[in-house]
């Protein structure tokens, strides 16, 4: 199958995941939610360590860039995954939030410093969506008591969480220009494709 006959048909899987995601019940999930109960501690496990990756999109890269006053490159960065082109040149997909020593730049003191303007994803942590189906991440706040209106708010952002994700990954995809695979090459440049198009870096990720 030639590629562009192969994202059509990713596109056309994305879509039908968008009705659906759109025809989940925020009632059921709530239920689910308030089931397995949930409470934040506060801990910073989701904060730190190796596995504390998060995606932003770029709408919410301009939301936390509208409340701390900073520069796109001083809150995301390329992901480390990717492919080189024929030039030598880095691709890779969506921003990541900036880590330092090994943690997320904005936790501090068990305190988030971008809380009001946080990602869904860190948001609705430790719960995501597989298909439409609840699932839970690892978290020492699992198990907890959760309050009807609390276990809703969460269940109506995971649902929205979903829907966004798609949307955005469709938005990718139809701005995405494909590109020869090469060798590694040109040191610290870096092309991101998101949902605006593409963006062309300098990163010492990738150095």
């Amino acid at each position: 199958m030639r590629r562009k006959d192969s994202t059509e048909v990713l596109l056309a899987k994305l879509r039908d995941d968008l009705r659906a995601a759109r025809g989940l019940s925020t009632e059921r999930l709530a239920a689910q939610i308030q089931e397995i109960g949930f409470q934040c501690l506060r801990c910073g496990d989701c904060c730190t360590g190796e596995d504390n990756s998060v995606v932003v999109f770029p709408f919410e890269i301009r939301r936390i860039l509208g409340a701390t006053a900073m520069d796109w490159s001083d809150v995301v960065e390329p992901p480390q995954e990717g492919e080189w082109d024929s030039e030598g040149i880095f691709h890779t997909l969506e921003w990541r939030l900036k880590r330092e020593d090994g943690s997320c730049k904005f936790y501090a003191k068990c305190n988030c410093k971008i809380y009001g303007s946080r990602p869904l994803l860190c948001s609705t942590y430790p719960f995501y969506l597989d298909s439409g189906a609840l699932r839970c991440s690892e978290c020492r706040g699992l198990g907890r008591k959760i309050r009807p209106g609390e276990a809703w708010k969460i269940a109506a952002l995971l649902k929205r969480r979903c829907i966004i994700e798609i949307r955005e990954a469709i938005a990718l995809l139809e701005r995405y220009e494909d590109f020869e695979r090469g060798r590694p090459g040109k040191r610290g440049l870096c092309v991101v494709h998101d949902s605006e198009g593409e963006h062309r870096v300098i990163t010492e990720l990738h150095s």
